[in-house]
Parts: structure tokens; C-alpha cells; sequence
């Protein structure tokens, strides 16, 4: 009884903090847009890679067996989350370089676009190590 309250602590600990660093990357895209120098809501494309990135890996966890042998079908998940994850990066990058003589998005909004993505990215992996445990008990 004492080991899952402590559990339950430990969880609850965890999944506050997850949620702080989301708003904090969060924050940081929201300044990247919101900001009267930037002025532009463009930067703020990448919340929908936000939401695409970790939908393959949770279908291919979902639907694939637990065994410690290597599996196709969750490498390929695994492979689009990552295209999904460095499009997340490369977009604020080429909207600050082109058009050449005025981007469309200025660099302070893509370095601020940027961060917000470690932030956020991390925050989606560190869910991914607090929360997926196997138990009898899991509904997913």
C-alpha cells in the first residue's frame, strides 16, 4: 500500500513538471509569434507538428507484440516520427532564409520557434520514459 502511494507521487510529480515544461515550450512559440517585432503568426505551423509527432509511435506500440526482438512495424513508426520531428526544425529555418532580401519570419522568431521544439520534443520523450511502463492494470 505504502509502494503505490509513493508510485502515485512519483507519477503525479512527473506528470506536473511534463506539463510545466509543455507550457514553457509552448510559451516559446507563442512569444515567437505574439512578439510586436515579429509580428507573424507563421512560426506557430509547428504546434501541428506538435500533435502528428507522437501518433505513429502510439499506433505501433498499440498494435505491435512486446518482445525485445526488433519489429518492422514500430522502426517505421519510429522512421516517420522522426521525418515528422526534424520538419518540426527545418520549417522556422526556411521561413527565416527565404525569400532572400525579406524572410518571411525574422531570426529572433525562428531562435524562439526553436527552443520552444527542444522544449516541447522533450517534453513528449520524457512522457514517453515516465508513463510506459506494462502492467496488468493498462487500458492502452
Amino acid at each position: 500500500m505504502v509502494q503505490n502511494g509513493y508510485q502515485l507521487l512519483l507519477y503525479t510529480i512527473a506528470l506536473i513538471t511534463l506539463a510545466f515544461a509543455g507550457s514553457i515550450g509552448m510559451t516559446f512559440v507563442i512569444l515567437a509569434c505574439a512578439l510586436p517585432s515579429y509580428g507573424l503568426w507563421w512560426p506557430f505551423f509547428v504546434v501541428l507538428f506538435y500533435i502528428l509527432a507522437p501518433i505513429p509511435t502510439l499506433l505501433a506500440k498499440r498494435y505491435t507484440e512486446h518482445s525485445n526482438t526488433s519489429n518492422a512495424c514500430l522502426e517505421t513508426a519510429i522512421f516517420i516520427t522522426m521525418g515528422i520531428v526534424v520538419s518540426s526544425f527545418a520549417l522556422p529555418i526556411v521561413l527565416a532564409r527565404s525569400p532572400d532580401p525579406e524572410p518571411t519570419i525574422k531570426w529572433g522568431a525562428c531562435y524562439l520557434t526553436l527552443a520552444g521544439n527542444v522544449v516541447v520534443y522533450l517534453t513528449l520523450y520524457g512522457f514517453f520514459i515516465s508513463f510506459d511502463h506494462e502492467d496488468d492494470y493498462n487500458m492502452w
